[in-house]
């Protein structure tokens, strides 16, 4: 292996600013609508506790926001160092959804934003209310043009090649964006979003619970964010399966992958590995726990259905669709099997860790309860938030690299989209200032962050405050005494 291929660092350094930065994203997403939320039940109630949340979550949000905006203008960066190849290709279809991310839904976010940072105490109520679900839409909207984006990696449409063959020149613009590949993914992006939001909420509540602190806001918080953990989750599983049968339609080898089959099996033989001990290659299985018709069923939605094999698409693909690309891949048009095979369950088995500690949470602090909740039960707590974010993030790799060997499928090799020009050792010293830079940041992130949560909402003034008949004007001191 040469530690100085382009290619190698320059995939290297695009996963890791791509991770890192979608580290901020969903928690923005899914924190936007909490604190609106949050808002609007103060809004109807009055009850301070509600503003304190409000403003608490709120500054959570903002410091992610920033965040997530600097590491997001690394990305526009990469394209034209290491991918100037890719971007010239797909350059005349990314311009339209980008733009519109840009210049429309980000900084439509952001305006709505500002107005709700700087509006507490100068815009009449409602409005300032609407502010922060204006805001939130906004970030739905940029999420979905990236989507769009992204989907057309995967799903190429609404295009035509150039006559010289150089670029794909968009067609159809609507048909970029009702992409099958982004329909489906936005509400399972969104419920992931909030399930590792829910996740936060519930560490930062069950920290708190443990130590006794703010204990009625707190209580509150814990059970908005166990329900949501559990509604999201289901969410995630539902739109998961969707997503699942676009991705058969549309990347079979992807699915092929993500189960490791390698000859095309049907009904009962189409069964769902839990877990898979074997050689590389599939010719042996040593040890395997199995759940028969499972894979048919998520594939195809019946029981007798067709799953096609690695080894066949590769003969199908080879021979019929994509010849052109088969001596660059050896005929091998399949990705790294072991990391799209266990980040596809370590993505479902997260996932479900979180849900399980949302019930088991639910079930401790339910009304009827007698016992008070053991501190290892708290402590327990803490991790919804690791389980919910590293299954987002192990569900973004999968989905990544169950693309490879492409980076646009069926159009161009993840090797084609490299800059031609640029030598591994210049990518190499870009890669080690990200890195120390993105170390940096994070240390600045998770500070800030830590020491918001650790400090904990504004406390009520006294047990009676939420209820007091003088809680609007209660409120609104609360309003102008707290500064960002």
């Amino acid at each position: 292996m040469d530690l100085l291929d382009p290619l190698l660092l320059a995939r290297w350094q695009f996963g890791l600013t791509t991770l890192y930065h979608f580290l901020f994203v969903p928690l923005t997403l899914g924190m936007a609508l909490t604190v609106a939320i949050f808002q609007t039940a103060w809004f109807r109630t009055g009850k301070l506790k509600w503003l304190n949340l409000t403003r608490f979550f709120g500054k959570v949000f903002l410091i992610n926001f920033a965040m997530g905006v600097v590491t997001g203008i690394v990305q526009e960066f990469q394209f034209g160092m290491n991918w100037s190849a890719y971007s010239r290709f797909v350059g005349d279809v990314f311009g339209a959804p980008l733009a519109f991310e840009g210049l429309m839904a980000f900084f439509f976010e952001a305006t709505f934003i500002g107005l709700w940072i700087f509006g507490w105490d100068k815009l009449p109520k409602a409005l300032h209310l609407a502010s922060i679900w204006i805001a939130t839409i906004g970030a739905w909207f940029s999420a979905y043009f990236i989507l769009a984006a992204n989907a057309f990696m995967q799903n190429p449409v609404g295009f035509k090649m150039a006559e010289d063959g150089s670029r794909a020149e968009m067609t159809d613009f609507f048909a970029v964006l009702t992409n099958p590949v982004a329909l489906a993914a936005l509400p399972h992006t969104l419920f992931a979003a909030f399930m590792m939001t829910a996740g936060v909420i519930v560490s930062i509540s069950a920290w708190h619970l443990l130590r006794k602190r703010n204990v009625d806001m707190m209580r509150s918080s814990l059970k908005f964010g166990l329900w949501g953990l559990i509604a999201a989750f289901a969410g995630v599983a539902v739109s998961g399966d969707q997503l699942s049968l676009v991705m058969v339609a549309t990347q079979p080898m992807k699915m092929a992958a993500a189960e490791a089959t390698f000859n095309t099996v049907c009904g009962a033989d189409a069964s769902f590995s839990i877990f898979t001990l074997g050689t590389p290659d599939g010719t042996s299985e040593l040890f395997s726990i199995r759940v028969p018709y499972l894979l048919s069923l998520l594939s195809t939605h019946t029981f007798d259905g067709c799953v096609e094999g690695i080894n066949d698409l590769n003969a199908l693909y080879t021979n019929e669709m994509f010849p052109q690309f088969a001596d660059q891949v050896d005929g091998n048009f399949a990705p790294i099997l072991w990391v799209t095979y266990w980040a596809f369950r370590w993505m479902i088995g997260l996932g479900g860790v979180a849900a399980l500690v949302a019930v088991v949470g639910l079930w401790l602090t339910r009304k009827n309860a007698k016992r008070e909740v053991p501190a290892w039960a708290w402590r327990l707590a803490i991790w919804a938030w690791p389980a919910s974010l590293f299954a987002i993030l192990v569900g973004w790799i999968f989905t990544e690299m169950g693309r490879q060997p492409w980076i646009v499928f069926s159009l161009m090799l993840t090797e084609d989209g490299v800059s031609p020009s640029v030598p591994g050792w210049t990518v190499l010293i870009s890669l080690i200032a990200f890195t120390a830079i993105y170390a940096a940041l994070a240390i600045v992130e998770v500070g800030l962050i830590m020491r918001t949560a650790k400090k904990g909402p504004e406390p009520l003034p006294d047990p009676d405050a939420a209820a007091s008949p003088d809680r609007e004007e209660t409120a609104d001191a609360g309003i102008r005494s707290t500064v960002y």
